[in-house]
């Protein structure tokens, strides 16, 4: 009887990557005019209260979704694809120091790296090619037969629990949750973060900081140069 893997989950936005898929393969979209100028107003509120510090990361990213789903309708899937690539070409070494290095740490002790992401799922396979994960979840959008966008997210219901997620991968690779390791940054982690033996939160949020200080979770700042544990 084989063995079963170890596992290791990891959040990206924010974890790994430090921005957003979704954020820059939306403004990248709106360059190349695939998108229209004007959804920028969608989000622009948001985003200058978050810069500001008066409103939430949550607030801005979530108008975010909004903009991108509600403009992608119609759009072809080989000009999206096209477009993740070159933001992928130009920010794949956009990444933190401590999640890139516990990534290879857990790899060089064959734990099966799992990712999990509310980015498009196109864009998520091309970032964490690089970095060797070994299976991918992220937000699956519907295709016609002429290979346009129809509008409709396929499968939200799982992709927005992602403790369900986790679940159906240890089920589906034949994994164990003996010593796995879980790596997320917002309160939406917190749910798979419960069911791994090792949650680690990283550069989080207040709500999560203040979950993950009731819990005893580890807790790991990386800020310019310098990583430090709280």
């Amino acid at each position: 009887m084989n063995k079963k893997k170890k596992v290791a989950i990891f959040d990206i936005d924010g974890t790994i990557f430090r921005s957003s898929l979704l954020i820059e393969v939306t403004e990248a979209l709106i360059r190349e005019g695939i998108f229209p100028k004007s959804i920028i107003g969608i989000y622009r509120r948001a985003k200058k209260n978050w810069l500001q510090r008066q409103g939430s990361y949550e607030d801005y990213i979530g108008a975010v979704v909004r903009a991108f789903d509600q403009n992608l309708k119609k759009i072809a899937y080989t000009d999206f694809k096209q477009i993740s690539k070159e933001v992928i070409r130009a920010h794949k070494d956009k990444v933190y120091v401590y999640t890139r290095d516990l990534i290879k740490e857990l790899k060089s002790k064959d734990y099966y790296i799992l990712a999990i992401s509310h980015s498009p799922k196109e864009i998520l396979d091309a970032f964490c090619k690089n970095y060797g994960f070994d299976k991918v979840y992220g937000r699956i959008y519907q295709i016609d037969k002429r290979g346009i966008f129809t509008g409709k997210t396929l499968h939200l219901e799982l992709i927005n629990n992602k403790a369900e997620v986790l679940a159906r991968a240890v089920e589906k690779e034949g994994l164990t949750l003996q010593d796995s390791v879980g790596v997320g940054d917002t309160e939406s982690d917190i749910t798979f973060l419960t069911k791994v033996s090792n949650p680690i939160c990283f550069n989080p949020n207040k709500k999560l900081y203040e979950h993950a200080k009731k819990h005893g979770w580890k807790i790991v700042v990386e800020r310019k140069d310098v990583v430090y544990k709280i």
